[in-house]
């Protein structure tokens, strides 16, 4: 195998004829029809936009809030995404099965109150969707589907993170070896903002998320956030999880049973689309909304497709908060561009749409930057219907938000260079992604200093956009700079794995990229433009009071940091690191 800087694009038209073979020899693959439904046939904007069920994370006791234990099931069921389109099997999470939907309960928590879940994993022996033995997956002795939960943005204990071999099957009958407890336990001493909920098991985790297992959590801090007077309460406060999905004729998912690269990988492939957009459950929903503001965290949770969402009528987005953290002051813009797993919270003035309708749209190439156009399916994502009668509205966008500390480059104790690198067969098709050219399962080589900040430049070295996050840490974007000279640079950084010998500052002086206004706060999650470094400012402490955290972060079985493209994760794209006092 050789590195490969320019790869090829995943073709919409490659996932067309792959969707027709017969399949025999994969294990979930057990439909011998592989036809796509006609995604043309399905009325767009027929159902209403689902209210996700809230899942408080403490209790009232004594008209005082307090601490909560709760236990989230994951289930096999069958769920509607669309009034014409036959039901889904599915991976639900919930308090029961007849409760559990997708996306699973928004868990609302608040500051300072522990949240502790234990999740049950009550699903089949054997996976609705096609997997991959070859890219290292959690694979049990005994069968069952292998799952763990990662509270993504979340600042708590390694034992609780998710960790990728902290994986557990039904009942816990069986366990990965860096499994170390039933109950996960959320402090929620961090700062107020968004998060989501998601399986991380080794090499499953894009067909878990497919399936269905995916949630939004949010922390809220009261006395913090009541004085802004933003929009609230159930109607005008509203989690959209955004997702795409392939369906098949019966209606079950689409994924395709076959590989890029079948003689080396049977079934895995480079990247995940499905032309139906999916948000909080229904293809392409509809809401109707008042001529006021309405407030949206928007999670971008699909397996590899990035969004750039605009409002068809010109409407403006304001926002307020990126991935997990309020921003200093609002941005208004027209467009934002999402990657997979990163968030974005706006509030959105439907008072001065002069229209009666809007559509959120989408006109990201997939794969991002430089692949398809989008077609009619996948550019539209729903539509707001505007009523013509004005209300009160008492909400307003303050001009301040939440300021936290600066971030201070004179503080960082080190420099690491994190590089991205893609492998490719002798038919030039990828195989498998490595950062820093090794595995996910090469010993540790990173040990940051609990309470410090780091400077991290990530050396993108391939085409694709690859949106990194780093587990417990939060970061600011300090610059992006292009590559020169790029494939001598590639050369020598795929032969000595060493940005320093290969004299990075040589190679790194190309055009700077601004960062975009709206993600210059604190993020987890951010876009690694291809032949770029991105360099950034990582702290390993709350950024909201720079304190050192509540639990020993040193404990077993440590963290990663990874591409979020799922496909990529899954297949080596993640590195294990270890803090140390």
């Amino acid at each position: 195998m050789e590195f490969m800087l320019c790869r090829k694009t995943m073709t919409r038209f490659l996932l067309l004829l792959t969707a027709t073979l017969l399949v025999a020899g994969v294990k979930g693959a057990t439909k011998s029809e592989d036809r796509l439904f006609n995604l043309e046939k399905l009325e767009m904007f027929v159902d209403d936009l689902p209210h996700l069920p809230r899942l408080r994370g403490y209790h009232f006791v004594n008209g005082s809030l307090k601490p909560r234990s709760i236990q989230i099931g994951m289930f096999f069921k069958k769920w509607k995404f669309h009034r014409d389109l036959p039901a889904t099997p599915v991976f639900a999470y919930g308090l029961s099965w007849h409760t559990a939907t997708v996306p699973g309960p928004t868990i609302e928590a608040a500051y300072g109150l522990d949240t502790s879940v234990t999740w049950q994993n009550h699903l089949p022996s054997s996976h609705i969707l096609p997997w991959d033995p070859t890219i290292s997956p959690a694979i049990p002795k005994h069968g069952g589907i292998p799952t763990v939960v990662h509270l993504h943005g979340g600042i708590h204990e390694p034992s609780s993170d998710g960790n990728a071999d902290s994986w557990f099957t039904a009942g816990f009958n069986e366990t990965g070896k860096k499994w170390t407890k039933t109950m996960t336990h959320y402090v929620n001493k961090q700062h107020p903002g968004n998060m989501w909920y998601h399986d991380h098991a080794a090499g499953l985790t894009r067909v878990n998320l497919l399936a269905g297992l995916l949630g939004a959590y949010i922390l809220r801090h009261s006395s913090i956030e009541s004085p802004l007077r933003l929009p609230t309460g159930r109607e005008f406060d509203r989690p959209l999880i955004v997702f795409d999905r392939g369906f098949r004729r019966d209606g079950s998912i689409y994924m395709n049973a076959t590989g890029n690269n079948p003689q080396i990988h049977p079934q895995w492939q480079p990247e995940y689309f499905g032309d139906a957009i999916i948000v909080n459950g229904k293809a392409w929903p509809r809401l109707t909304v008042q001529r006021r503001k309405y407030r949206f965290r928007i999670i971008n949770a699909a397996n590899a497709r990035f969004f750039r969402f605009f409002f068809s009528n010109g409407l403006r987005f304001v926002v307020i908060g990126s991935d997990s953290a309020y921003l200093p002051k609002p941005v208004r813009t027209k467009s934002i561009i999402l990657a997979p797993s990163e968030i974005v919270d706006v509030v959105v003035d439907f008072s001065k749409s002069k229209t009666k309708t809007t559509i959120l749209a989408n006109n990201a190439a997939y794969p991002y930057p430089s692949g398809d156009p989008v077609t009619e399916e996948n550019s539209k994502v729903m539509k707001f219907i505007i009523k013509d009668e004005s209300v009160s509205d008492t909400s307003t966008i303050p001009k301040k938000l939440i300021q936290y500390p600066l971030a201070d480059v004179s503080t960082s104790v080190r420099t690491r260079y994190i590089a991205m690198f893609e492998y490719v067969s002798k038919d030039d098709e990828p195989t498998h992604l490595y950062i820093n050219g090794l595995p996910y399962n090469a010993a540790v080589r990173e040990f940051p200093k609990i309470g410090t900040s780091e400077v991290w430049e990530v050396i993108n070295l391939t085409e694709d956009n690859h949106p990194l996050h780093i587990h417990l840490g939060l970061f600011k974007v300090l610059e992006q700079r292009a590559l020169v000279e790029t494939e001598e640079f590639t050369e020598c950084m795929t032969k000595e794995l060493d940005a320093v010998k290969c004299q990075i500052n040589k190679y790194a002086r190309g055009n700077k990229t601004a960062v975009t206004a709206h993600e210059q706060g604190w993020k987890n999650v951010f876009k690694m433009m291809p032949g770029h470094v991105t360099k950034i400012l990582v702290r390993f402490s709350y950024i909201h009071s720079n304190e050192s955290y509540s639990f020993d972060a040193t404990q077993e079985p440590g963290y990663v940091y990874h591409c979020h493209i799922l496909d990529h994760e899954d297949n080596m794209m993640m590195r294990p690191f270890e803090m140390v006092k």
